[in-house]
């Protein structure tokens, strides 16, 4: 058993039971009293709820161990021995399963060591102490696997799996627990944890509590994008409600079916369920999933076929699933608000030089396409540059050719270029293939996923056409728009582009109002504004910054069934924009 959880995860989605504190509540225990204890003073109840969890036909069952450390016991006033209470619930769970004629795990419940009202007086040495104690009892007993969950502190979580590798090589999965503005409550982002852990010896990484199946549908695509280990989801069954002295959780069992089976569809390799779910959850979630739980063509194979090598870029991952992919354009200036405008976010189109994105990507936790001009800039340099970012880690970039700024008395004078886009996309090509801009072989290949613009409102679309098949002969393997403001023009384009087989991304610029609207629609070259639009806006008055964002959601919801995904240009006017993108999440969510 010990050696076919990582097998089992890689040919089917394994469902885990629900919650055992809720139920056990249910049944009458007070939430103030330790839970864990019942594994020796009542352990009928418990073999009960395991047992029904067997019925509803899980996979896994989690010990009823969850804070059954000495310390989290002592806070509840609870003297029993933390090690007889482990053995206890392993045996107990082991029995659940026993005349069962197909494979079901048992993995043993790891808590964060203290309670986070208790954290700040524990020492970091103490808090790893009692977690090898009880990830110790737990291997004793005949676990098949530990998962350690409900982590709010990335770095707890961290030194629980260090301890837990030097007790045991059995496999552990490590959840984190996240809040409603997608961070743990330490601050972290899902990426954040998923770098964190990557390296160390995990076999999946997850995310429990707190949060219901509509938020962690979002959790589960962060942690699916920032890393390669399968990711598990446990949604508690929506917010508490106090009732007299007992707590109810509102969601119904076919509404956590629904998105039990969108979190399968969205990747996941493990689903189950926290606070609130019962056996009658896990059952509708089996039955949601019944035609989905194989995962491999061959699921009998003695030894999984080994994962294909995914591409290097965040965007490439993103776009090689189904769906519709989100990312925000932002100018970095270096401020901290910077970072705070882009947390969370995800993938960030960075107009700036590479020290940028790479400063967003460590201090922001997103992923970054960067624009990389050709501009002014010999060929040598931006082959020095690029082979820099490529060793930093930066894999995504839009080329551009640039366009110079005013040079003395003569502002119309032309810059000076070595290449312009297209031959700046030949040049990361080549790269890719192994070569440098002379054509000699390189010692190793980069990985770029390569991007380019393309204007849909070209006052001559032949020409923009002919000009964007020319960068996607080059080695442009997605597309960018210029800012639109009508989906003529991009329906066009795309119909154009139906028989190449490449992703276009549309930029929405939200305009701030009329004036805006207006310059750009007499002073700047191949930019289309619907006459719809100025109307609107000229009408708006003070409300035409807010008309100017409904313009831009109605235009972002025609753009979804023409293209892949948006870029929503945040540059000018940051301070309108969280609204759009937190809009627009929610739609891609329903």
């Amino acid at each position: 058993m010990r050696g076919r959880f990582a097998e089992q995860l890689s040919e089917r989605v394994l469902v885990f039971d629900g919650a055992m504190g809720t139920v056990l509540h249910v049944a009458g225990n007070s939430l103030d009293r330790a839970l864990p204890e019942l594994n020796l003073s009542n352990p009928e109840l418990v073999s009960t709820i395991h047992e029904s969890y067997v019925a509803a036909g899980a996979d896994v069952l989690l010990t009823n161990t969850f804070g059954a450390n000495r310390l989290r016991l002592a806070e509840h006033g609870c003297s029993v021995s933390a090690r007889d209470i482990n053995l206890a619930a392993v045996r107990l769970a082991r029995q659940a399963r026993r005349g069962v004629h197909r494979t079901i795990f048992v993995a043993g419940s790891v808590s964060p060591a203290v309670s986070s009202s208790s954290r700040a007086g524990v020492r970091a040495d103490e808090r790893a102490e009692v977690v090898r104690e009880q990830v110790q009892a737990l291997v004793d007993g005949g676990v098949d696997l530990l998962v350690l969950e409900t982590f709010g502190h990335l770095d707890e979580l961290v030194e629980a799996i260090t301890v837990a590798a030097e007790v045991t090589d059995l496999p552990i999965v490590a959840q984190a627990t996240f809040t409603s503005d997608g961070l743990t409550p330490a601050g972290e982002t899902p990426r954040e944890v998923v770098k964190a852990l990557t390296g160390l010896p995990v076999t999946a990484v997850g995310a429990n509590c707190t949060l219901g199946p509509q938020h962690m549908l979002a959790i589960l695509d962060e942690l699916r994008d920032a890393g390669d280990l399968p990711v598990g989801v446990h949604p508690n069954a929506g917010m508490p409600r106090r009732t007299g002295r007992r707590f109810t959780y509102p969601v119904a069992r076919a509404h956590f079916g629904r998105y039990a089976r969108r979190f399968a569809e969205h990747g996941a390799a493990m689903i189950g369920g926290c606070c609130g779910t019962t056996p009658g959850h896990i059952r509708e979630v089996v039955a949601r999933l019944a035609d989905l739980r194989p995962r491999q063509a061959n699921p009998v194979t003695a030894v999984p076929k080994p994962r294909p090598a995914p591409p290097q870029s965040p965007l490439a991952r993103r776009l090689a699933r189904p769906g519709f992919v989100l990312a925000t354009q932002v100018t970095p200036h270096g401020e901290p608000e910077d970072v705070e405008r882009v947390r969370g976010a995800g993938l960030a189109l960075v107009r700036g030089n590479f020290g940028e994105a790479l400063r967003l990507e460590r201090e922001a936790g997103v992923d970054t396409i960067t624009t990389v001009t050709a501009w002014d800039r010999s060929l040598a340099a931006l082959q020095a540059d690029l082979l820099g970012a490529h060793a930093f880690g930066l894999r995504t970039v839009v080329c551009e050719t640039g366009t110079p700024v005013p040079l003395g008395d003569y502002p119309g004078a032309d810059g000076i270029w070595e290449v312009d886009s297209v031959g700046l996309i030949g040049l990361l090509a080549g790269l890719n293939s192994g070569r440098d801009h002379t054509g000699l072989t390189l010692a190793t290949r980069t990985a770029f996923h390569i991007g380019a613009r393309v204007n849909p409102g070209a006052e001559d679309p032949d020409a923009e056409l002919s000009r964007t098949k020319a960068k996607i002969a080059a080695g442009a393997q997605f597309l960018i728009t210029r800012p639109v403001y009508e989906l003529e023009g991009l329906s066009r384009l795309v119909t154009e582009l139906s028989g190449v087989d490449i992703p276009v991304l549309v930029a929405i610029a939200p305009l701030s109002g009329f004036a805006e609207a207006e310059y750009l629609a007499y002073e700047v070259p191949d930019v289309t504004i619907p006459p719809r639009a100025l109307s609107e806006l000229e009408a708006a008055g003070k409300r035409e910054a807010e008309v100017g964002l409904a313009l831009a959601a109605e235009l972002l919801d025609g753009a979804r069934d023409l293209v892949r995904g948006a870029v929503v240009v945040a540059d000018e006017h940051p301070g309108k924009i969280d609204s759009l993108l937190r809009q627009e999440k929610s739609a891609l969510q329903l």
